[in-house]
């Protein structure tokens, strides 16, 4: 894929919407496309938080290890970010990523995020708009599992 159709594809990404076509050209630069097949895991938990990545196309299940096995917690679409926790809090990866089926990615390092993040300040918001509705979300799920419990 050329240049040019990469910073497309990342200008429709909600988190750039903000950033301007010359610097979307140098994070495409920067960036590694990257392909998951079906099964291919991105990244385990535990494993060190190294860089970010944005679902261009496919899609990608996220899963965390409990008690042996592993739970999905989530699903990735076109558009998503993930990676991003693990980066910004300076820990562990928080769960394990793997393609649901065929996946393409442009994956984003640690210090080319966090620099994006200090040049551009609508992209931190947008960061937290996202991490904001993931925890409401999970925070809502456990107040349902906890009543459930409850119930029992």
């Amino acid at each position: 894929m050329i240049l040019k159709d990469e910073v497309e594809l990342l200008r429709r990404v909600p988190l750039f919407a903000g950033v301007e076509p010359s610097k979307l050209k140098l994070l495409a630069f920067t960036s590694d496309r990257m392909s998951f097949e079906a099964g291919q895991t991105l990244f385990e938990q535990g494993d060190p938080g190294d860089a970010a990545y944005v679902v261009l196309n496919g899609s990608a299940e996220v899963l965390v290890n409990r008690a042996g096995s592993q739970i999905k917690v989530a699903d990735l679409e076109k558009n998503a970010i993930v990676g991003e926790i693990a980066i910004l809090c300076d820990v562990p990866r928080t769960a394990t990523v793997r393609a649901q089926d065929r996946l393409e990615t442009l994956r984003i390092s640690k210090d080319q995020f966090l620099r994006l993040l200090a040049e551009f300040p609508d992209m931190a918001i947008e960061i937290m708009r996202v991490l904001a509705d993931r925890l409401g979300r999970t925070t809502a799920e456990l107040s349902e599992a906890r009543a459930q419990l409850s119930r029992r």
